[in-house]
């Protein structure tokens, strides 16, 4: 079954085991069913969240590797603005800017790539977070209806 979100996805996980579940009545204890369903909940939030998280170790890694970039490439415009230099002969303004100039747009860009990414990053990882809670939530709620609705008996038994 295609479902459209992470909670009917949930959701569906716990219909299925509750399913099971009837099958197995008196051969397992109301406890292990409970069990049993709290682990099929479970099971699915963690496979929502790690479709939720994919992609957020690129955003994480091109914001923090960026600025060494973009520094490295000003640190070699800056070599061969010095080898100008000492090929030309003169260390005037005229020689020294242009070099330095396109060295540090490297800086630049490095920069103007990582922030973004950072933002982008801690912006889904507050998704991911918020909507975690959110479907261990409907976890919860959903095994105090399967309680409430006698699907799983709340009453101990010698089984």
């Amino acid at each position: 079954m295609n479902q459209k979100g992470r909670l009917a996805r949930v959701c569906h996980a716990g219909l299925t085991e509750l399913d099971l579940i009837q099958t197995l009545e008196g051969k397992v204890s109301n406890d292990e069913k409970r069990e049993i369903l709290n682990h099929a909940l479970q099971q699915q939030a963690h496979v929502e969240q790690a479709r939720m998280e994919n992609g957020l170790s690129i955003l994480a890694s091109v914001g923090s590797t960026a600025p060494f970039i973009g520094l490295f490439g000003t640190v070699w415009g800056i070599m061969n603005a010095l080898k100008e230099i000492t090929a030309s002969g003169s260390a005037s303004l005229d020689v020294v800017a242009g070099p330095i100039g396109e060295a540090l747009i490297a800086t630049a860009v490095g920069i103007a790539t990582a922030v973004p990414a950072v933002l982008a990053y801690n912006y889904f990882l507050r998704k991911v977070r918020l909507s975690s809670a959110t479907m261990n939530n409907f976890a919860s709620a959903f095994q105090l209806l399967a309680l409430k609705s006698g699907a799983i008996s709340n009453r101990q038994t010698g089984n």
